[in-house]
C-alpha cells in the first residue's frame, strides 16, 4: 500500500477496528501488569463510589440531632420522649408531611448532635479517599509501565523494520514522512494510551457502580436522572463521527509538513541559489494550511464534550433536585441519601465526558496507529535461509572465520526496478581476485545499480551473482556485506568523535588501535589536517560539521575504509569531492589501499581509472564495452569517445 496515500479513504471501520484490536495486542503482552491496573482501578472507584453514602450518614446524623434540639425547644417535649409519640403529635397537629419526613430519621427529643458518631463518619469518608488515591497512584503507576513498553516496542519494531526494508522503499517514500511516522506518530500514540488507558477503566467502572448506588437509593429518581444519558450519547456520537476523519487529515498533514520541511532543509542552498524561497514558502503554507484546517476543527469538535457533559449534568442535578426535594418533603428520602444521590448523578455524567475525550483522543492515536502499522507493514526484503552459509575461504560451515578471496561473477544476471522496464539484460562480468574493476558510462546507465545488485541492496530478477562460487543469494545479507568497503559520493559522518568515526567499521576491539588508526590517517592524508584542529582525534562532529570541508570529510570516508580492512572495495565516485591535488594524493592512498583486493570503482573522472585492470563501459544496463585503458582507447570506441572528450575539455580549461 503507498505511504503516501491518504488515510482519510482508508481507515474505514473496519480498519479501525483492525488496528484497535493490533493496537491491544501490544497492551496484553504486559497481561499481568494489565489486570493490577483493572483491579487496582476498580478498588478505587469502589471506595470513590461508597464514599457519598458513608457521608450521607453523616448528614443524617447532623441533621437527627439538630431536629433532636429542636423538637425539644419548639414542642417543649421532655427528653427521650418516642419518635413515635413526636409523629402522632404532629399528624394530629395537621403536619403530615413533616411528620413523614421525620420518621425517617432516628431522633432523640433533646439529644443533641452525636459528635462522636459524626467525626468517626468524616475519618471514615477521609480515609476511603486517601486509600482510594493510593490505588488511583499504583493504577497510574502500572498503566505508565505498560505505555512505555508498548511504545518501546514500536519503536524496536521500527529500528528492526528499517534494516529489513529494501532501498526501494526508501527511494519511493520521502525521508520526512518516514520520520513523521516514527516520531510523531509514535509520540501521539504515547500521549494518547497515557491519557486513555488509565481513565477509560476509571470512568467505566465509575459509571457502573454509581448506576448501582443510585438504584439502591431510589429506582425511581435513577430513572429521571437518566433521561438525559441517550441525548448525551446520541450528540457525543454524532461529533465523534465528524471529528474521526479530521484526525486523520491531521496526522497525514502532518507527515506532509514535516517531509517539506525536511526536504528544504536538506536542500536548503539549492532553494537559494535557484531563487525559490518563494515557491518553497507557499507550498509550505499550503501544507501547513491544510494541517491548520484539519488540526482546528478536530480540537474544536473535541472541546464541545466538555460543555456537553457539564450542560448534561447541570440539568440531571436540577431535576434530580427538584424531584428528590419533593421525595425528602414526601418522607420517602432521607436528607443524607438526597446529597449522595445528587452527588452520584454528578458522577454518572462526568464519566460520560471523560469516555466521550478519550473517544476523540482514541481516534487520533488510532490514526497515528494506523500509519506506524503501514510503515511495519511494508514489503521487507527478501527472508534470508536458516541454511544460508557464509562464504569463507576453505570454510563453508556458514561460520565467519576468515577473508574471502574476492572472485566476483555476475552471470547472466538481468534486473529491473519497474516489471515494465527492464534495466539489466543478460550481463555476464568476471573480476579475478585482487583486480580493479572500473565501471564508467553515462549518467542512468546502470553503474551504481551493479553495486547495489552485488551487495544486495536490490535482488536480481534473473541469473547468479557468485562470491567465490558461491551464489550471494545464498549467504545471509549481513555476511555478504562484512566483506566490502564502501566509499560513496555522499560522505556520510554520524555525531560523535573522529577517532570514532573512523573506527566505524572496526568491530573487533583488538584491532582498534592507535597505530592503525595513525597508519590510516598518514596513508589518506586525514592526519594533517586533523591535528590541526584543537581537539585533534576527539574532535566531535555534528550534522553540519563546519569545521571540515567536503573533501576533508570526504577523505574521513576513505580513512574509514581503509581501516576496515574489507576483502573488496566499492569507490562510488569517492574522488568527486577533493580538489585536483588532493586527488593525487587520495588516489596515491586507494591504489595502496587496493593491493591485493578486488576493487570496484565508478567514475566520470576517466583520468583517475586509468590503472584498472578491466574498464566496464555500461549503458542503458548493458555492457558494450570492456578492456584496459589502453585496449580501450585503441578500439576508438565508446571510451575513446567519453576520454577524449573529458581531455578536451580540459585542455580547453587549461
Amino acid at each position: 500500500m503507498p505511504a503516501n496515500t491518504s488515510l482519510s479513504s482508508r481507515l474505514k471501520k473496519g480498519e479501525r477496528a483492525r488496528t484497535l484490536g493490533r493496537l491491544v495486542g501490544y497492551l496484553m503482552r504486559d497481561s499481568w501488569r494489565m489486570i493490577i491496573m483493572i483491579l487496582s482501578g476498580l478498588i478505587g472507584v469502589t471506595l470513590v463510589v461508597l464514599a457519598p453514602k458513608v457521608m450521607a450518614r453523616g448528614t443524617d446524623v447532623l441533621f437527627s440531632g439538630i431536629l433532636g434540639s429542636m423538637l425539644k425547644n419548639q414542642m417543649h417535649l421532655p427528653d427521650g420522649t418516642p419518635m413515635s409519640t413526636v409523629v402522632d403529635l404532629l399528624k394530629q397537629n395537621g403536619q403530615g408531611n413533616l411528620a413523614s419526613m421525620l420518621s425517617n430519621y432516628d431522633v432523640t427529643v433533646g439529644k443533641g448532635v452525636d459528635w462522636t458518631l459524626f467525626a468517626q463518619i468524616m475519618l471514615m469518608t477521609v480515609g476511603i479517599y486517601v486509600i482510594s488515591i493510593i490505588f488511583r497512584y499504583v493504577q497510574n503507576f502500572v498503566m505508565a509501565r505498560i505505555t512505555t513498553n508498548v511504545v518501546y516496542t514500536m519503536r524496536s519494531e521500527i529500528v528492526q523494520k528499517v534494516d529489513r526494508l529494501p532501498l526501494s522503499y526508501f527511494d519511493r517514500v520521502p525521508r520526512g514522512e518516514v520520520m513523521s511516522r516514527t516520531t510523531n506518530d509514535i509520540d501521539n500514540v504515547q500521549q494518547s494510551l497515557q491519557q486513555i488507558l488509565g481513565e477509560f477503566f476509571f470512568s467505566v467502572f465509575q459509571f457502573i457502580a454509581t448506576v448501582v448506588m443510585m438504584l439502591t437509593i431510589s429506582p425511581l429518581l435513577t430513572g429521571i436522572a437518566m433521561i438525559v444519558i441517550p441525548v448525551l450519547l446520541l450528540i457525543i456520537g454524532g461529533i465523534l463521527k465528524l471529528s474521526q476523519p479530521q484526525y486523520v487529515k491531521q496526522w497525514d498533514n502532518t507527515g506532509r509538513v514535516n517531509s517539506h520541511v525536511e526536504e528544504m532543509f536538506s536542500g536548503h542552498m539549492v532553494v537559494r541559489a535557484y531563487g525559490q524561497e518563494a515557491s518553497a514558502e507557499e507550498k509550505f503554507d499550503e501544507y501547513n494550511e491544510g494541517l491548520y484546517k484539519s488540526s482546528f476543527f478536530a480540537s474544536f469538535m473535541s472541546s464541545l464534550m466538555n460543555p456537553l457533559t457539564s450542560f448534561a449534568g447541570n440539568m440531571s442535578f436540577v431535576i434530580v433536585a427538584i424531584f428528590g426535594g419533593l421525595r425528602v418533603i414526601n418522607g420517602q428520602l432521607t436528607l443524607g441519601d438526597l446529597q449522595a444521590f445528587t452527588q452520584y448523578s454528578r458522577q454518572t455524567t462526568q464519566p460520560l465526558g471523560q469516555l466521550a475525550s478519550m473517544g476523540s483522543m482514541l481516534q487520533s492515536a488510532l490514526a497515528s496507529s494506523q500509519r506506524i502499522f503501514e510503515f511495519l507493514d511494508e514489503d521487507e526484503e527478501e527472508r534470508e535461509n536458516e541454511g544460508d552459509t557464509a562464504v569463507v575461504s576453505g570454510d563453508m560451515s556458514g561460520h565467519v572465520s576468515g577473508h574471502v578471496s574476492g572472485h566476483v561473477e555476475f552471470d547472466h544476471v538481468s534486473f529491473s526496478y519497474t516489471p515494465d522496464k527492464p534495466l539489466i539484460k543478460d550481463l555476464t562480468l568476471e573480476a579475478q581476485p585482487g583486480q580493479t574493476v572500473a565501471i564508467v558510462g553515462p549518467t542512468g546507465a546502470g553503474k551504481t545499480t551493479l553495486v547495489n545488485l552485488l551487495m544486495r541492496f536490490y535482488e536480481i530478477t534473473g541469473g547468479q551473482i557468485r562470491l567465490d562460487g558461491t551464489d550471494t543469494r545464498g549467504m545471509t545479507r549481513h555476511e555478504l556485506r562484512s566483506h566490502f568497503g564502501m566509499v560513496l559520493q555522499d560522505t556520510w559522518l554520524f555525531e560523535g568523535t573522529i577517532r570514532d568515526n573512523l573506527f566505524y567499521g572496526v568491530h573487533d576491539p583488538a584491532l582498534r588501535t592507535e597505530e592503525r588508526l595513525l597508519e590510516a590517517a598518514r596513508a589518506t592524508h586525514v592526519d594533517e589536517f586533523v591535528r590541526r584542529l584543537p581537539n585533534g582525534y576527539d574532535t566531535i562532529l555534528d550534522d553540519d560539521s563546519t569545521e571540515l570541508s567536503q573533501g576533508e570529510k570526504q577523505l574521513l570516508t576513505i580513512a574509514r575504509a581503509y581501516l576496515a580492512n574489507p576483502d573488496i572495495l566499492i569507490l562510488d565516485e569517492a574522488t568527486s569531492s577533493v580538489d585536483t591535488r588532493t586527488e593525487v594524493k587520495v588516489q596515491t592512498a586507494m591504489n595502496t589501499l587496493r593491493t591485493g583486493r578486488t576493487a570496484f570503482v565508478i567514475a566520470h573522472r576517466l583520468s583517475t581509472i586509468r590503472d584498472a585492470d578491466i574498464i566496464v563501459v555500461v549503458n542503458h544496463g548493458d555492457i558494450v564495452e570492456q578492456g584496459s585503458h589502453d585496449e580501450l582507447l585503441a578500439s576508438d570506441g565508446v571510451y575513446a569517445s567519453m576520454y577524449n572528450s573529458q581531455f578536451a575539455g580540459q585542455s580547453e580549461d587549461n
